[in-house]
């Protein structure tokens, strides 16, 4: 109880360093509400700040360097009102007090995202032991030091885009090879946000980047979103166990809770608890197979998924040149913690949209498993890592 006490002092000293970091006073308020000086700290030793993107129609993306993640992202609904359809926090506080406000909202995640079984990798016959934060698996990287919970510096910005870079040294939770990497977000006048990540590393090693901004494009995230449309454009999915594990086998989804080949709401099967992945999972936070990608290379030309909104005409359309999709319906939403403006987000609120490598990918590539040959997640020096993600918006009338 001793360390455990120690622990929460640090952390409420640290909250209310940063809390006292901000002030309202003569600040130009974010098309979402957000005030830029709530951004404006020290964190991990280094500068913290909100920046906000724009393009010729109106539409806003608000970011912070702590994560490279999307704070808010503001596109108009079908009577032209601006409408923030991602979660998050209102201020650096919460984002970097992972100890009572723990969150990946909107991050750019790595060094790995997704689950390693066992928290184990092997590079080149040698086993390296990562740091386990998920019934002894390692998720989105390990512990709480994943790259979501990093301060990246910002390499170049315009009023359209930003590049986040960040540099992880040999080891970095157990991770071998120096990584120097960078997330890329550039607003387009069509309404789409492109999302490049990049990447090399000195020794081999796995890198597999993604965002994870939680969608809800209702425009009242206080209510479930479970009446959102979505649509998934893959023939199978990767089946997994209660610990969310791929178990190796690709199946089809015909004739499944997870047929989204035709665009149906969440509410259809999302409490399907008959069937066991359903059960499992609470809900949706499966890898889908691609149809976009086929014989090692990813079409990001064609739209991989697609969410709607009934209620605000909204539609996002995904695009990737990644192999799998993590569709994740926040089923560990509803914790009672009050987010943007307030709010306290009940489950089922969003969906996230996470191109991937195939979860798992380190174990069942090097164990040569039927149908993770294209899910190659290892880097050698002197290959660079791409991976793009683009979310297009647009009204549905």
């Amino acid at each position: 109880m001793g360390k455990l006490r120690t622990k929460l002092i640090a952390a409420t000293m640290t909250v209310a360093a940063l809390a006292a970091c901000g002030s309202t006073t003569d600040t130009q308020m974010t098309e979402s509400g957000l005030n830029p000086k709530d951004f404006d700290s020290t964190v991990q030793g280094k500068k913290t700040e909100l920046i906000t993107l724009k393009n010729s129609n109106g539409m806003e993306v608000c970011l912070t360097n702590y994560g490279a993640r999307i704070v808010s992202l503001c596109v108009p609904d079908k009577n032209g009102k601006n409408t923030d359809v991602v979660l998050g926090y209102d201020n650096i506080r919460q984002y970097a007090d992972t100890l009572n406000s723990p969150s990946d909202f909107g991050s750019c995640v790595g060094r790995y995202a997704n689950r390693i079984k066992n928290a184990k990798l092997v590079v080149e016959g040698k086993t390296y032991n990562l740091r386990p934060n998920d019934h002894g698996n390692c998720l989105h990287g390990g512990a709480n030091t994943g790259w979501q919970n990093k301060v990246y510096d910002v390499q170049a910005k315009t009023d359209s885009s930003i590049v986040f870079a960040i540099t992880s040294p040999d080891g970095d939770n157990g991770f071998p090879g120096i990584v120097k990497a960078t997330a890329t977000y550039t607003l387009k006048n069509n309404n789409t946000l492109d999302i490049v990540f990049q990447a090399t590393t000195d020794k081999e090693t796995v890198v597999n980047m993604t965002n994870h901004s939680y969608f809800n494009l209702n425009g009242n995230p206080s209510k479930k979103g479970e009446n959102q449309i979505m649509y998934i454009n893959a023939d199978s999915f990767t089946p997994s166990d209660s610990l969310y594990i791929p178990t190796g086998e690709i199946k089809s989804v015909d004739g499944t809770p997870m047929d989204f080949r035709k665009p149906h709401a969440l509410a259809e099967h999302i409490n399907e608890f008959s069937y066991d992945q359903i059960k499992n999972a609470t809900g949706y936070d499966h890898n889908w197979v691609l149809n976009t990608f086929k014989n090692g290379k990813g079409d990001d030309k064609t739209v991989a998924a697609s969410l709607y909104s009934p209620v605000t005409g909204i539609l996002l359309e995904v695009f990737t040149n990644e192999p799998g999709l993590q569709v994740y319906t926040g089923n560990f939403q509803g914790t009672g913690i009050p987010c943007k403006h307030g709010i306290k987000y009940p489950k089922h609120v969003s969906v996230c949209f996470e191109s991937q490598k195939f979860p798992d990918s380190p174990t069942k590539y090097t164990a040569h498993t039927a149908g993770w040959e294209y899910s190659n997640p290892y880097l050698k020096p002197g290959q660079k890592y791409y991976s793009h993600l683009a979310f297009k918006f647009s009204v549905k009338k």
